[in-house]
């Protein structure tokens, strides 16, 4: 489970400062919620808080239970970086927009090289489960250049998942796509989370795709629509309500 409350993070400094605000969220094994606003709005700096690559300038709670409960907001209150590192590579990951897949590796060994670097031998069973229902079979010995964009998509979205994660996230993991295969993308991602208990934070524009597929969503409110929202006069800028 994911809990998060009173999270801010602040872009820029002073009276210039943009604020991104999240009240509450809780995830659950299994769920996926979509990120959606306008662009600009935060989306991408919300979820690099959430995944530690940005520190909150505060934080209520944020604890992650996964394989053991972990207080992130008291790590992060006493700058445990190690700690916070270790929680990033273990608990966490990540689809990003451009798949983020290291050119001099086969589609096999990138899909592979989480459970390396932590140690860990690949579970041969997740490891086809993942292959077969990604239809990334034929591409094993490829190298990403030699990939479609959504080929390329497919390996990150295998990559982020084989470490057994607790929570992945995904920037835009379909916004380069045409529309029927950021729907099979997309079908699929929310099939593998399920499988396998996961929780999964997916940033996206692509409204008529969430709404396909009935997602709860945190939506961004700038100020002139937030000023009903917890801290709403305290911290200027971007919330996010489900």
């Amino acid at each position: 489970m994911l809990c998060i409350e009173d999270l801010c993070v602040a872009r820029g400094h002073g009276a210039q400062a943009h604020h991104v605000y999240l009240p509450q969220l809780t995830l659950r094994p299994g769920q996926v919620v979509a990120v959606t606003g306008e662009s600009g709005c935060g989306k991408s700096t919300l979820l690099e808080a959430i995944g530690l690559l940005l520190r909150p300038a505060s934080v209520g709670r944020f604890e992650l239970h996964d394989d053991k409960k972990w207080d992130i907001a008291a790590l992060l209150n006493s700058n445990q970086q190690a700690e916070l590192a270790d929680i990033r590579a273990r608990s966490l990951g990540f689809v990003l927009q451009n798949g983020g897949l290291l050119p001099f590796l086969s589609v096999q060994d990138n899909i592979r090289l989480p459970c390396q670097l932590l140690g860990r031998v690949p579970d041969k069973a997740m490891l086809s489960r993942i292959i077969d229902a990604l239809k990334l079979g034929p591409l094993l010995s490829k190298h990403p250049a030699q990939l479609s964009f959504g080929e390329r998509q497919r390996t990150a979205f295998a990559r982020a998942i084989m470490h057994r994660p607790g929570l992945v996230l995904a920037d835009e993991p379909t916004a380069a796509l045409d529309p029927y295969s950021a729907q099979q993308l997309f079908s699929l991602f929310i099939e593998l989370v399920a499988q396998e208990g996961m929780m999964a934070l997916v940033v996206s524009h692509d409204w008529p795709l969430v709404q396909r597929f009935n997602l709860p969503c945190l939506v961004a409110r700038l100020d002139s629509d937030a000023s009903d929202q917890p801290g709403a006069q305290a911290k200027r800028g971007t919330h996010f309500v489900v």
